[in-house]
């Protein structure tokens, strides 16, 4: 794990990465031990930045906590369920639901077999719900329905408990004689929360064209200039796709923006192909990207009737101002990286034609 983004060299390139691997036959790794970080921007020692971790376990954390000193994590389960036990009690996190652990909380994970997943680190602030603006008082991610843990401790004396502690990037471990996890009651809104993504209230377009991807922002910290997100938590829920005279799959732009993607389950409408649950990819500020050509193909040619869209799937987008670096781990020691992404696109053909009015109104 790490939070050194300033020793890498840069990319711009597209990248996308194959599914991260589970720990190998024979391992045993818990979820601290399975952490590693994928890319990030900024520092924790200045409070200005984030970082994407994925981590990877198959055992549980065993007389051990741990606390984040550097910023928030918002932890996206892919697969396996993860049993967390915080000071403020205990929550059960499965795929297609979300965690955030405010900094400084402690906790302890455990997991039965195979676990892998994907966290989002702010360094900033804290995670909130977006302003709903016109949509007015409902829509999107729902207060209602975050989910708080109920107190529950335990009086647990053991010599030699670990308490280990992220700070500026680096781990640091304490020893002591009893369990942390002995707060017998607890009141306020500083606490870990969890939140089922099936309950997300999807909003889109049903006239024509695109509205933009921040309908569908669940949760973001935002930075000190209004309406720019430090981090922004995107979701592709499934819904109805109903536009007339549009291209319904995202469409191909840059922008001012990095996008991290991660696929939870299903396939992704717009990458059918390579983009597999488990895996993740990485568009930079200002580099071209969008749906690949047999997505564009069958896109531009069937009826536009209303369909449903992403049934059976989620995807998740981490999306920041920040122009993002990729880690050593990212970029080679997980040997996960796609070389032949760019191929996606290269079956794409020129579509335009100046006399298209003119051919038309002919067949007419």
């Amino acid at each position: 794990m790490s939070n050194d983004f300033s020793s890498t060299v840069p990319d711009p390139a597209q990248t996308r990465w194959k599914p991260f691997d589970f720990p190998k036959k024979g391992e045993e790794i818990d979820f601290v031990n399975g952490l590693a970080t994928i890319c990030g921007a900024g520092d924790p020692k200045s409070r200005h930045g984030i970082a994407i971790h994925v981590y990877s376990c198959n055992i549980s954390m065993t007389n051990k906590a741990f606390y984040n000193s550097d910023g928030d994590f918002l932890i996206v389960p892919q697969e396996g369920s993860l049993y967390i036990k915080t000071e403020m009690g205990k929550i059960v996190v499965n795929p297609n639901e979300i965690c955030v652990i405010p900094m400084g909380i402690r906790f302890n994970v455990s997991v039965s077999g195979n676990t892998r997943g994907y966290i989002l680190e702010v360094f900033d602030a804290h995670f909130e719900l977006p302003s709903l603006g016109p949509i007015g008082a409902n829509g999107l991610a729902n207060p209602r329905d975050f989910e708080y843990p109920t107190a529950c401790y335990e009086d647990l004396d053991i010599n030699g408990y670990k308490v280990i502690s992220k700070y500026q990037g680096a781990f640091f471990e304490a020893l002591q004689d009893h369990s942390p996890f002995d707060v017998v009651a607890w009141h306020g809104n500083y606490a870990p929360y969890k939140y089922d993504l099936s309950k997300f209230m999807v909003i889109n377009s049903v006239a024509f064209d695109h509205a933009d991807p921040s309908i569908f922002t669940v949760l973001t910290c935002q930075s000190v200039k209004p309406g720019v997100a430090i981090a922004d938590f995107v979701i592709f829920p499934p819904r109805w796709g109903v536009a007339d005279h549009t291209f319904r799959p995202p469409y191909y732009h840059r922008n001012c923006m990095s996008e991290f993607m991660g696929l939870i389950l299903g396939k992704y409408e717009a990458k059918e192909g390579g983009f597999l649950p488990g895996g993740a990819s990485l568009h930079s500020m200002m580099t071209p990207h969008g749906p690949d050509s047999e997505c564009f193909n069958k896109a531009s040619t069937e009826d536009l009737k209303p369909v449903r869209v992403a049934d059976g799937t989620m995807s998740f987008m981490f999306e920041s101002s920040l122009s993002m670096a990729i880690t050593d781990w990212g970029a080679k020691i997980c040997e996960k990286v796609d070389d032949e992404y760019y191929k996606c696109w290269q079956g794409i053909e020129k579509k335009f034609n100046p006399n298209w009015r003119d051919d038309f109104s002919s067949q007419k």
